[in-house]
């Protein structure tokens, strides 16, 4: 791209700078850090030039918007056209707690949902199971039966808004509930539009919310790509998400491997279940963490879209551009909150925002100022909401496609990030598989090692955390926390007993039992999960019958 001789006149006017201008600086006064370096642990020149990026080919690893390879974004025309989808990631207490919340949201101008369930919930205990005890509404909503979906979009119409779902090993199971929740509303599948998370992979690397072992669990997903496919077309069947795993303390080019080696496992994974790559790939998506690090995010989510592109269609034979596109929802980065001087978050959470819009996210959630201590208040949700409303019509930074493009070290740094999490990824590939690897622990001891390396760091006061280790100031207890009251477990367990009491338990033991014949011979089990959903089977009824069938994940240990 870059004329030879251009180069060495660049190289040239570099190095007299460097001997002349940044010499006498240093004389004078001393940089910051002996050695700079990003999240990643990416060194960070002084200075970036043509010359740092002399292989660069505009039209390889460029291109334009909306074409392969898609480094510049999936869409022509960005935001120009229509701005992310705003999806603030909600859940709380009872159904109709969180239906209030929900439409206070909509209300607010959230353009879609984003459903967080109660731990119960997440790995398939009804409320009224004893292991449920003192977690039930905590961290999500609640959710035993269609009885409760049916509450929670109350008044929303399924046609209408897209729906986020943070669900994983019971996912088949809280899909049926929102298909059937559609069909009560009149309202028929093909207009159903939204994700579920649906991925277990990371589950038994990062976050630990699996109940099955590897082979049924990877059974499940593609019965849902399968199924979806047929049936629910507008339906993202899977979210691959980084986003745990950069949680669990993985750095930028780790959670970028890590995220693209799933999901090379779960298209494998299809393939091998006899469906057409093109059939499903087009609804894959992804799901992506927002750091600090301004310009490594941005990079980050740049090289990710071109390393997907370059595996489903060289990998994996795919013909169909919408195979090739990685399309994203981006949450702001939980982690790096602190309960310290919970106003800094604000300022972090508008940083990541600006790095997740600078990278060409489809959806996002912004997290709010006090989720290091409790559940979000409605006053921080809304200012959560808002960050991300200024950024869109205020910034600017959305009136033109990808606008780091072309600067010397974003482009850089996009490269080395595609190249160190291609070394994992090959690595992986020679122990057999995401699957294979979290089997042996090597994924999870490599994020536990990077989030040492970094609370080690912190520890230091080598990575400083504004208010936390520097910058302290005295505080007094913080006041307006939301807190779930130890009654709402009550009520539920309730509820779930009238409902199992009133329902046609006859209809239910038949539709497990039919369930359960299922599960042992190799028919898709979607339809046997959404026929007992339908009469009413509660989640924890359907999850017991699968756990009876294929039994339950013990972790490896980690040394």
């Amino acid at each position: 791209m870059y004329d030879k001789e251009k180069l060495k006149e660049i190289a040239l006017a570099k190095e007299e700078w460097e001997k002349g201008q940044v010499a006498k600086t240093l004389a004078k006064f001393k940089e910051r850090k002996e050695e700079f370096a990003t999240t990643s642990g990416i060194p960070v020149e002084r200075l970036y030039t043509p010359v740092e990026n002399q292989d660069f080919d505009y039209v390889r690893d460029l291109g334009m918007p909306g074409q392969y390879p898609y480094t510049r974004g999936v869409q022509p025309t960005m935001y120009r056209g229509r701005f992310w989808t705003m999806r603030q990631y909600a859940g709380f207490a009872t159904a109709e707690d969180s239906n209030k919340r929900y439409r206070y949201l909509l209300d607010q101008g959230q353009t879609g949902l984003s459903v967080a369930f109660d731990l119960p919930t997440q790995i398939g205990y009804d409320s009224d199971a004893e292991i449920a005890q003192g977690e039930i509404g905590k961290v999500g909503v609640a959710i035993d039966s269609l009885q409760d979906m049916e509450v929670l979009f109350d008044q929303i119409p399924l046609d209408k808004v897209s729906t986020s779902m943070t669900i994983n090993a019971p996912a088949s199971v809280l899909l049926a509930m929102y298909i059937a929740v559609a069909e009560k509303q009149g309202v028929t599948v093909d207009k159903l539009q939204g994700t579920i998370q649906n991925d277990i992979l990371k589950e038994y690397a990062a976050r630990g919310t699996y109940i099955y072992p590897p082979g049924p669990s990877m059974r499940l997903i593609t019965n849902i790509f399968e199924f979806c496919s047929k049936n629910v077309p507008n339906w993202n069947t899977i979210s691959i998400s980084g986003y745990h795993i950069r949680e669990a303390g993985s750095t930028a080019a780790q959670e970028v491997a890590f995220t693209l080696a799933d999901g090379i496992a779960y298209v494998d994974a299809a393939i091998k279940a006899g469906l057409d790559v093109d059939g499903f790939a087009g609804r894959l998506s992804f799901f992506f963490n927002s750091h600090n690090d301004l310009l490594e995010e941005v990079a980050k989510f740049r090289a990710a879209r071109r390393m997907w592109a370059k595996i489903m269609r060289e990998r994996f034979g795919a013909k169909n551009p919408r195979s090739w596109m990685l399309r994203f929802h981006t949450q702001t980065g939980g982690s790096t909150l602190t309960a310290q001087q919970p106003e800094n978050n604000i300022v972090r959470v508008a940083i990541q925002t600006l790095a997740a819009v600078l990278g060409g996210t489809q959806s996002l959630h912004t997290n709010s100022k006090d989720e290091a201590l409790a559940l979000p208040s409605e006053e921080s949700v809304r200012i959560a909401l808002r960050t991300q409303q200024i950024v869109a019509y205020e910034s600017g930074v959305c009136d033109t496609v990808d606008p780091l493009a072309g600067s010397y070290y974003v482009e850089s740094l996009t490269n080395e990030i595609e190249k160190k999490a291609m070394e994992y990824i090959e690595k992986i590939d020679t122990m057999g598989g995401a699957t294979k690897a979290i089997e042996q622990g090597y994924i999870q001891k490599e994020i536990a090692d990077s989030s040492y390396a970094y609370q080690k760091e912190v520890e230091a006061n080598e990575r400083i955390v504004v208010g936390m280790n520097k910058f302290q100031v005295e505080e007094k207890p913080i006041e307006g926390l939301l807190r779930v009251d130890p009654s709402v477990g009550e009520a539920q367990v309730k509820k779930l007993k009238a409902l199992k009491e009133s329902r046609d338990n006859l209809a239910v033991k038949t539709k497990l039992s039919t369930l359960r014949e299922a599960a042992k011979t190799d028919a898709n089990l979607m339809p046997f999960i959404l026929d007992a959903i339908r009469v009413y089977a509660s989640e924890g009824e359907v999850c017991d019958v699968l756990r009876e069938i294929f039994g339950e994940y013990r972790p490896v240990e980690i040394l």
